[in-house]
């Protein structure tokens, strides 16, 4: 039998772990977790290991599970799943022991829960499971964002319903033992917003040499009599819903969308969003006294000059309102030297782009692999950072997600190693080192960028030239794969790719009627039924519909 002794009191977290553990060995081995094996699981929380960390040690007649505190258990009962082994009727722990303690105090995920992607329709059943996983490789917080252009307001039925999915998202966080995050931008709006209040968002004045891009038109200028209170109060009322689950992350966003190009504003990074920003942060910590406050420079320098070095001299003398600043970017141009420390001195943590990189529609393709290039990024900026919250747009870069709280976890560790521990958990260690191999294959093929020049859609890109050697791997892989493992969504999205790989290159970047079916299944796995084009794969359907945020 296996028997899991848990601590005596076992907190609710921890109750919730040990639920998942039987979960996983029920799912995959087919039998009830104590019917799989002959070891005893002895848990504990043993203070002193290291924050967050936790130990693996032989025990009489099995294992010892020890961790700092109940979230380094939870790591710890992770690693025995993701290191084990499944076959019908048994659990076998794998030969990983030792202490294992996390270097960055920060390991989240940002969910983007819009555009009707993975987060904003699929069950939430499925998701709150999903949040679970990511748990047990070590990520410790989650952020939502509630995106208010799409409302007239709060009591917005639509609106309403998209606060309870996101309660839902980070309860469940909070009972595997997560922090929680809310990113706001400092001057959303709803779309009913006051047009005599609304900023402005043109290029070609007050510096501003392009447009603020993502801009909806419907943002308030702080500058405007009025402006202040009325951001504030929507802040305050969107703070309040999620009071009773708590919001350990206050995020304060710039651009993408959000900006004034106003001459009271400009430029906003160091002018008007510091303003709104300071009273956003102070509303937020009378509510949460302990809560930390995230300021990021998302886009700093990319539409007008000068608000990276601005904001080094505004904060000469450390603001009290602010507890780390965000400070990876997409395509902007301040790449400043992180060596040389952060403005204040605050701690950085970084928002790495996992979702979007050499893929157009977004995930389109099937699994989403370039960990090179992620090993890249990390070894630029990773030695600086306190962390991070990875921005996702759905399911199909799960990898990726892994690949950076396990960066996280221990810098030191390759990407390429643990894309080795990803597969060996989500299909079996036996094929774990060919699935590493596949995965730079995969990752040579990109990019893919859909086209529809003269009506018709192609598919155009990466070198494809190996794709159909890279097919004929996968499916023997396939061949060998176990059942639970070759039905799960994570085997299933790197055969697609692999397939829709093949038939790019044997169509020309044609969409096939074989092509079409692939992209069909891919929707079915996304729930993208009505997502809009940036995360839809591209079906009939979907071109046609050309659905736009």
């Amino acid at each position: 039998m296996v028997r899991v002794i848990p601590p005596d009191p076992a907190s609710p977290v921890i109750e919730h772990a040990v639920g998942i553990l039987a979960r996983t060995v029920r799912e995959r081995c087919g039998v009830a977790l104590e019917d799989a094996g002959d070891v005893t699981l002895t848990l504990a929380c043993e203070p002193g290991i290291g924050a967050e960390g936790f130990r693996i040690t032989d025990a009489p007649g099995g294992l010892h599970i020890a961790g700092d505190d109940a979230r380094g258990l939870v790591y710890g009962i992770g690693k025995l799943l993701h290191d084990g082994r499944y076959t019908p009727g048994r659990f076998t722990p794998g030969p990983w022991r030792g202490v294992s303690v996390p270097e960055k105090p920060v390991r989240g995920i940002y969910f983007a829960s819009h555009f009707h992607n993975w987060y904003h329709d699929a069950p939430l059943e499925e998701v709150e499971r999903y949040i679970e996983e990511l748990a047990l490789w070590g990520v410790n917080a989650l952020s939502v964002w509630f995106d208010m252009h799409h409302y007239t307001g709060l009591d917005d039925p639509e609106a309403q319903a998209m606060l309870a999915r996101l309660r839902a998202m980070l309860a469940a966080a909070k009972r595997i033992g997560m922090g929680t995050g809310l990113t706001t931008l400092a001057n959303e709006a709803y779309r009913s917003s006051p047009e005599a209040l609304r900023a402005e968002w043109r290029a070609g004045q007050h510096g501003y040499h392009t447009a603020p891009g993502g801009h909806y038109h419907v943002e308030i200028c702080p500058s405007k009599p009025g402006g202040t209170d009325l951001i504030l109060r929507w802040a305050e009322e969107r703070l309040a819903a999620f009071a009773d689950i708590g919001i350990d992350y206050y995020w304060i966003w710039p651009y993408d969308q959000g900006g004034c190009t106003c001459a009271a504003c400009a430029p906003w990074g160091v002018n008007g969003f510091l303003r709104i920003a300071e009273p956003l942060a102070r509303m937020y910590k009378r509510a949460v006294p302990r809560g930390n406050v995230l300021l990021s420079t998302w886009y700093f320098d990319l539409f007008t000059d000068g608000e990276w070095e601005g904001l080094q001299r505004a904060f000469t003398t450390p603001p009290d309102w602010v507890d780390y600043l965000i400070v990876e970017n997409l395509g902007a141009k301040c790449d400043h030297d992180f060596a040389a420390g952060m403005p204040g001195g605050f701690p950085a943590v970084g928002f790495p782009e996992i979702s979007m990189h050499a893929n157009d529609p977004w995930g389109a393709y099937g699994a989403l692999t370039f960990p090179g290039h992620l090993q890249q990024l990390w070894d630029r900026n990773g030695a600086f950072l306190a962390g991070g919250f990875p921005y996702s747009e759905g399911i199909f870069e799960d990898l990726h997600k892994v690949i950076m709280a396990q960066l996280y976890w221990d810098p030191a560790r390759p990407a390429a190693a643990i894309t080795r521990d990803y597969f060996a958990d989500a299909c079996g260690p036996d094929v774990a080192d060919e699935l590493a191999a596949i995965t730079a294959e995969l990752e040579r093929a990109l990019p893919h960028w859909l086209k529809t020049d003269g009506g018709v859609p192609r598919v155009e890109g990466g070198d494809l030239t190996g794709a159909a050697a890279t097919l004929a791997r996968v499916r023997a892989v396939e061949a060998a794969l176990s059942a639970w493992a070759r039905a799960s969504w994570r085997w299933r999205i790197v055969a697609l790719r692999a397939a829709i790989d093949a038939g790019l290159a044997e169509s020309g970047g044609v969409i096939t009627p074989a092509l079409e079916d692939a992209f069909r299944q891919l929707v079915a796995i996304y729930h993208a039924e009505h997502a809009s084009r940036w995360v839809s794969p591209p079906t009939r359907e979907a071109i046609a519909a050309n659905r736009e945020p």
